[in-house]
C-alpha cells in the first residue's frame, strides 16, 4: 500500500480506517466470549474505539514517531535526524512531506508533554 502520494503542490497521505469492521468483529466475539475471553476482548473493543476517535493528524503524527523510534532517533521529532528517518522509511516521501510529518509528531510529543493526551 502506497501512504504518501507524489504531488509536489500537496501533501496527500492516504490514512486507512478500518477499525469500524474489526470492532464489529470483536463486539461479536464479545457477545459470545467465555469469562476467560472477556477481559482480553474487552481490552481489544477499548483499543479500537481510541483508533476510531484518532484525528488524522493523530494518525500521522503517531505513524511518524513510529518510524523515527524504528530508526532510533532521540531527540525533537520536529528535528533535522527525524526528518532523515522519514524520508528514509519512505522513500516517495518529499521533504515538506517529512517536515510537516515530523512537525505533527512533535506536536504530539509537546501535548503529552503538558499533560494533554491526543
Amino acid at each position: 500500500m502506497k501512504l504518501f502520494g507524489q504531488d509536489k503542490e500537496e501533501f496527500t497521505v492516504l490514512v486507512v480506517r478500518e477499525a469500524d469492521e474489526v470492532a464489529e468483529a470483536v463486539d461479536h466475539a464479545l457477545r459470545t466470549a467465555g469469562p476467560e475471553e472477556r477481559p482480553g476482548l474487552e481490552r481489544a473493543a477499548a483499543l479500537l474505539a481510541a483508533a476510531r476517535e484518532a484525528t488524522d493528524v493523530e494518525l500521522r503524527g503517531n505513524w511518524a514517531r513510529r518510524k523515527m523510534a524504528e530508526a532510533g532517533v532521540k531527540g525533537r521529532a520536529d528535528s533535522v535526524p527525524a526528518v532523515k528517518a522519514l524520508r528514509e522509511a519512505e522513500p516517495g516521501l518529499s521533504l515538506l512531506q517529512a517536515v510537516r510529518l515530523s512537525q505533527e509528531a512533535a506536536a504530539l510529543e509537546d501535548e503529552e508533554r503538558h499533560g494533554r493526551t491526543a
